[in-house]
């Protein structure tokens, strides 16, 4: 007998929640599957909103997953813990703004003690950010089902802002661990600037990759992230500098000698002229030797601009077109008795044409 051919349906893949043994982070993905504009969402809601909406509809929401989470009653065993973590107060925290970086000093004048989190504590807090991601990442799979409208909008809203407070109160009550392992690592190949961007950085990857039911202390999985991050940040910093050895440094850069030398030649000629012009050598008049002063700056410093044709004009009371004619005059003179010195009159020209 023929053999019956028969096609299998594919499997839909759905997405599920890796167990910490498969992955340093039990991840729940939700790949984005309809196609979301923040016009279709009605009601009573603001540019900023919409705009989170369609970007949390748009990608995953990732949280490390654990099975209090689908027990009954989770909602209020969690996020209604009768004993409250502390909030840290965070305005000592400002090390790049501070005038102190550049003594080496990684200590802040008058810091407050850092809020240091039992265990306990720990888990309640860490507890509370991945349920409030697991149940924004539930009500954005409702909302891919059965549509968008407000009410799932606002639901989705509120856990995303309460997953990113208590995010944000975490990494907060930890930025005592980058400042000490900046310090524990602090060379001078790398930019202090750059250890507290990239601990920084590092820091928040930590909260959201710990796994708080394994019964570790944040503090050793962020500490062992932050020098990891600080390792890598070496290795870049050398590559950079084996491509870029030397810093820039304007001082070795090529001099400019011609222009050096052309501007020494002008100096010692003006330096001349105006000795020609104080010991009358050069048989100016009165008004010769007034238009060349006012038009050159010769009785000003050398940075301050030269007074035009007009402006010397009014100062002597006669027209434009005068003064430029006593000028052509006076500089003929002047021509003709540096050329009696045997002396260099580049300069003349040049100021003629200025």
């Amino acid at each position: 007998m023929p053999k019956t051919i028969t096609q299998s349906r594919p499997k839909t893949s759905r997405a599920r929640a890796v167990t910490p043994s498969e992955s340093a982070i039990a991840v729940r993905r939700s790949a984005p599957s309809i196609a979301f504009g923040a016009t279709r969402l009605q009601g009573n809601f603001t540019e900023a909103q919409r705009a989170t909406v369609e970007k949390l509809m748009l990608e995953q929401i990732d949280f490390v997953d654990s099975a209090d989470f689908r027990r009954a009653n989770a909602q209020r065993r969690i996020m209604e813990d009768p004993s409250p973590v502390p909030s840290p107060d965070t305005k000592w925290y400002q090390p790049l703004l501070s005038d102190r970086l550049g003594s080496g000093s990684l200590q802040m004048p008058n810091a407050p003690r850092s809020v240091v989190l039992t265990a306990a504590q720990e888990r309640v807090i860490f507890a509370q950010l991945n349920f409030s991601r697991f149940c924004a990442a539930k009500v954005q799979r409702r909302m891919k089902r059965e549509g968008v409208n407000a009410q799932l909008a606002r639901e989705l809203l509120a856990w995303f802002d309460r997953a990113e407070a208590i995010r944000t109160q975490i990494a907060e009550t930890n930025l005592a661990l980058v400042l000490a392992m900046a310090k524990r690592v602090r060379s001078a190949e790398l930019d202090f600037g750059d250890l507290i961007s990239e601990g920084n950085m590092a820091l928040m990857r930590s909260v959201d990759k710990f796994d708080f039911s394994r019964g570790f202390k944040f503090s050793t999985y962020a500490c062992r992230a932050i020098l990891k991050a600080y390792s890598r940040l070496g290795i870049k910093t050398q590559k950079h500098r084996k491509h870029f050895p030397v810093e820039f440094d304007p001082e070795l850069e090529r001099a400019d000698h011609v222009g050096e030398v052309r501007s020494a030649r002008e100096s010692d000629t003006l330096r001349e002229m105006t000795d020609l012009l104080s010991e009358g050598r050069a048989g100016l008049t009165e008004i010769e030797r007034s238009v060349i002063f006012h038009r050159f700056g010769l009785d000003r410093p050398m940075e301050s601009s030269q007074l035009t044709l007009e402006q010397v004009g009014g100062i002597l009371g006669v027209t434009k077109e005068r003064v430029r004619q006593i000028q052509n005059k006076a500089l003929e003179k002047l021509r003709f008795a540096l050329a009696s010195n045997d002396r260099q009159f580049d300069a003349v020209p040049a100021l003629a044409r200025n």
